[in-house]
């Protein structure tokens, strides 16, 4: 390898990364993580009415499966978008 690819090779790998974290990736992973920390501070046990039954489950995992949604929601809108 010649001295002349050896810097072209570290500047494209480079370069490739540079796009990775951008502000608003940056701010999606501050969310993400402030909304995990926010589920799991909250393990108390609590009772949910789903339609008719009523279930008792920890706090956390009803959060959790309705960020889950509200995520695949969200993914499934934004797909449609870009057809």
């Amino acid at each position: 390898m010649s001295r002349k690819e050896t810097p072209r090779a570290a500047h494209g790998s480079a370069s490739r990364f540079s796009g990775a974290f951008t502000p608003g990736r940056i701010a999606m992973i501050a969310v993400a993580v402030l909304t995990l920390v926010f589920i799991f501070e909250n393990t108390g046990e609590v009772k949910i009415r789903l339609l008719i039954p009523e279930v008792t489950m920890p706090l956390y995992v009803a959060l959790l499966a309705t960020a889950l949604l509200g995520a695949a929601c969200g993914y499934y809108v934004a797909a449609r978008r870009r057809k």
